[in-house]
């Protein structure tokens, strides 16, 4: 027995030599049946113990508890992902505002940097005042031109209603007058020296006019003198080609503006003069008469008959402060549009300073100091940190549990180990590929049926804090929890 094991032995140390040599088993099996009889494969089975049962039942159980566990964890998991619905395809969102100037002028001054907090009103830029600050100036003296002008068209008013009225009155006394006796041609000669003095009030009212209007001439001049300077200084401007042609037309149309108020302040000078001329005149003319009443009592008659004439003038009064009234209200319609222009041109001054609109971050500043910046062009944006939300966009076979007010859990990529709690505000009426520039057109070609993602805005309970920078275009991965 004791030979056999030995010849086992040997047998098996031949096996492993020839299998670490590269021999192939067919080799060995062929060297076993060949060198070795059967008979002699036969193993001490007394120097050899024998297999532990409870080796072998231990292996079994821990087989069937790890198993059990596997399950156990597997079920577990099942349990929590069917309360839960999340997804990778979400970022953070947030308003960002446009920055742009609503005037054309030259940036003088920047206050601001890129990414640097601002509060709403602070400065951001300073753009060139002057233009605007001149166009303001030539709105005032237009302001300042038409109120003149409503105040003499109200006195206008004033003084044709008086006159007409006394006119009436006097027309009929006259003819009263005449006609109830000859002899009181004395009477009627007082009446014709009362004429006499509302003439020389006439006078005094057409001479007050005409200095008015006078006055208004060396204003009109100065401004026509102050846009030819403006014009020569714009057309050397355009002939260099530092200015466009709208601002040298703009300048044109402002030089022609003021050469025809000047023209027209001119021929107002010239209507006052005709009036002062015309209230002479009648003052000539009503002396003449109570010259006349005093030398000729017995031309009565026509006396009447001129009396009848001036009632009848009199009685046109009506029309007379109707043309007045609306003149009056023509000249108040230019002090409103005067005082539009004046406030209009307070605006514009009021837009080359720029400030901030909201609280935010500076973002995408594109602007120096120097440049030339136009309406509407963008100078910067504001990135506004209290106001961000998550944009989800989860597959359509995942909204059947999901509503607006469930709580959700935001893992942000840029913080690991932190978790940010939200819930649901609002679910998007259509999916992500309906609204974008080129929706698919399924009625054409082939269709290949494609799992839809709808967005889903997703708010935080609580504003983010200075260690935790939240900023639009974060990804994040959102877990809605649906039961």
């Amino acid at each position: 027995m004791r030979e056999q094991g030995i010849k086992a032995g040997s047998i098996k140390a031949e096996r492993e030599n020839l299998g670490n040599n590269g021999g192939s088993p067919a080799e060995v099996t062929e060297q076993e049946t060949t060198e070795v009889p059967e008979s002699e494969l036969v193993v001490d089975t007394e120097d050899k113990p024998k297999p532990n049962g409870k080796r072998r039942k231990r292996i079994f159980v821990f087989g069937g508890l790890g198993l059990f566990v596997a399950i156990l964890a597997g079920f577990g998991y099942w349990l929590y992902a069917r309360q839960y619905e999340s997804t990778d395809d979400a970022f953070i969102d947030g308003d960002i505002v446009q920055v742009s100037p609503k005037v054309s002028a030259y940036v003088t001054k920047i206050y601001v940097k890129n990414n640097q907090f601002v509060h709403k009103g602070d400065p951001l830029v300073d753009l060139d005042p002057k233009d605007y600050e001149l166009k303001l100036e030539q709105a005032k003296a237009q302001l300042e031109n038409a109120k003149s002008q409503h105040g003499l068209a109200q006195a206008n008013v004033a003084l044709t209603t008086k006159t007409t009225g006394a006119s009436q009155t006097q027309a009929r006394s006259n003819i009263e007058t005449t006609k109830s006796n000859v002899q009181q041609t004395v009477a009627a000669a007082d009446s014709k020296k009362s004429l006499i003095n509302q003439a020389q009030a006439a006078v005094r009212t057409a001479q007050a006019n005409l200095a008015q209007t006078r006055a208004q001439v060396p204003q009109a001049e100065s401004n026509v003198h102050l846009a030819e300077v403006e014009y020569n200084r714009r057309r050397v401007l355009f002939d260099r080609g530092d200015i466009s042609r709208q601002a040298l037309d703009q300048e044109v149309n402002t030089l022609q503006s003021t050469r025809a108020q000047l023209d027209s302040a001119q021929k107002l000078v010239l209507a006052a003069q005709s009036k002062v001329d015309e209230a002479n005149s009648a003052v000539a003319s009503a002396e003449e008469n109570y010259r006349q009443s005093l030398a000729q009592v017995n031309v009565t008659q026509s006396q009447v008959d001129e009396s009848r004439g001036r009632l009848l003038d009199a009685n046109a009064a009506p029309e007379r402060i109707d043309v007045s009234q609306s003149q009056a209200e023509a000249a108040e319609s230019q002090v409103g549009a005067a005082q539009a222009a004046v406030d209009q041109a307070e605006q514009e001054l009021s837009y080359t300073k720029i400030v901030a609109p909201e609280d935010g971050y500076v973002t995408k500043k594109t602007i120096e100091e120097g440049q030339l910046v136009q309406v509407g062009a963008p100078l910067m944006a504001l990135s506004l940190s209290d106001d961000i939300w998550v944009v989800a966009n989860f597959k359509e076979t995942q909204l059947e549990l999901m509503r607006v007010g469930q709580n959700v859990d935001i893992k942000v990529d840029a913080y690991p180990n932190d978790t940010f709690h939200g819930q649901i505000e609002s679910f998007q009426v259509g999916t992500g590929s309906r609204f974008s520039v080129l929706p698919s057109e399924n009625a054409t070609g082939n269709y290949v049926k494609v799992v839809q993602r709808v967005p889903i805005k997703i708010v935080f309970n609580e504003k983010p804090d200075k260690v935790h920078l939240l900023a639009p275009g974060m990804s994040v991965e959102p877990s809605v929890k649906v039961r």
